[in-house]
């Protein structure tokens, strides 16, 4: 499971130019689904997002979470996470993303255990054709793999 996290200040995701998700303050996460992961990565991943100290307290050290500042998540399903673009040709290859089903199972799950940790969730459409925008507060972008 490979995660790439952005602090935000505002991020939202359209498809068909209608906003499926919205956030103000918090963290946009683009989620990359591999066939070895399972809910086993799920759980440490979602611990491990909701208590990640990336926004600054008084003194300007990253030393909140998301949760501490009372923050949203934004999860956005993306298998080119896992294209492999480094060998020969210049097409990538997405053979290491999972399929379909086992992908849209664990980024459902995710997105489960993300709420019950008692952060705001919001979402985009897996599998469809999105547009995402953000305002990267900092910038901060950390990527996160299991």
């Amino acid at each position: 499971m490979r995660l790439v996290i952005q602090r935000v200040t505002s991020a939202h995701v359209a498809v068909n130019e209608q906003i499926t998700g919205q956030i103000s303050n918090g963290l946009l996460v683009l989620v990359g689904i591999t066939h070895e992961d399972s809910s086993v990565e799920v759980i440490k991943a979602a611990n491990k997002l909701v208590n990640l100290r990336i926004f600054n307290d008084e003194q300007g050290k990253m030393n909140l979470s998301v949760q501490d500042i009372g923050g949203e998540i934004l999860v956005v399903s993306q298998f080119t996470l896992y294209g492999e673009a480094s060998k020969k040709g210049n097409r990538p290859s997405f053979v290491q993303a999972a399929r379909p089903e086992l992908a849209n199972q664990l980024y459902e799950e995710f997105k489960t255990v993300l709420k019950n940790l008692g952060t705001r969730v919001e979402c985009g459409i897996f599998g469809a054709d999105m547009q995402v925008s953000l305002v990267n507060n900092g910038p901060v972008t950390i990527i996160m793999e299991y």
